[in-house]
């Protein structure tokens, strides 16, 4: 029999309509959807992606990651994720892990596809747009121009705000209050802005945190400083 193939396929941010063409297909093709879920049974990436395609007939694959630091306690998680998907490989059904955003932008489908390789299983990702593309479009600003550096961190870090160029940090909300009063000591609120839960429901825009800025932010919070 003639083994499956995992695709890592890309959803974006949160829009339906920004999953592009490809996954679109992938999607439709494939018979099995591995989802991510949170503790809560909370599906995101597969609720963005029914937005555009129809779930019906699939095996709906629910993989619990826990919000853990612990290494040992993820390696088990992706372990054990892994070994569910590899039932469905190995019985001949491809396998389509949805990831939020773009799949290898701190994807967890990476871990898995790390784990599923060195066995022999053929991997896959597709492309999709990243939270900091989204986040820029619905602020109507660019990242970079002409020899702009671009720095990318997954929480804050006030190191990285002394770097020449753009610095986009990730999933600021916990740690927001910290990442603006360390912006304001550099004089940079002005050329800063935040984007939460883009292209979700509850969306929220900060153009100039100078003006405008929220006390705390979500889980999906995304800080742009701009030179």
């Amino acid at each position: 029999m003639e083994q499956g193939i995992f695709y890592g396929v890309s959803v974006g941010p949160g829009d339906p309509e920004l999953l592009t063409l490809k996954a679109v297909r992938l999607l439709e093709r494939c018979p099995v959807i591995a989802a991510p879920q949170t503790k809560s049974g909370e599906m995101l990436a597969l609720k963005i992606a029914s937005g555009a395609v129809s779930m019906e007939g699939k095996t709906i694959v629910p993989l619990y990651f826990p919000m853990e630091r612990d290494r040992e306690i993820l390696r088990a998680a992706h372990l054990a994720a892994a070994e569910q998907v590899e039932a469905h490989l190995a019985a001949g059904r491809d396998v389509a892990m949805l990831s939020l955003g773009d799949a290898s932008v701190y994807s967890t489908c990476a871990y898995l596809m790390d784990i599923l390789r060195p066995k022999g299983w053929r991997t896959e990702l597709t492309p999709g747009v990243p939270s900091f593309c989204a986040a820029a479009a619905r602020l109507n600003i660019s990242l970079t121009e002409m020899h702009t550096p671009l720095h990318i961190a997954p929480g804050p870090d006030e190191a990285m705000l002394d770097l020449p160029g753009t610095k986009v940090l990730m999933k600021s909300g916990k740690r927001l209050p910290k990442a603006l009063e360390a912006l304001r000591a550099r004089g940079k609120l002005g050329r800063s802005a935040l984007v939460e839960n883009c292209g979700l429901p509850g969306e929220r825009l900060f153009p100039d945190l100078s003006k405008d800025a929220p006390e705390s932010g979500g889980y999906f919070a995304t800080l742009i400083v701009k030179e």
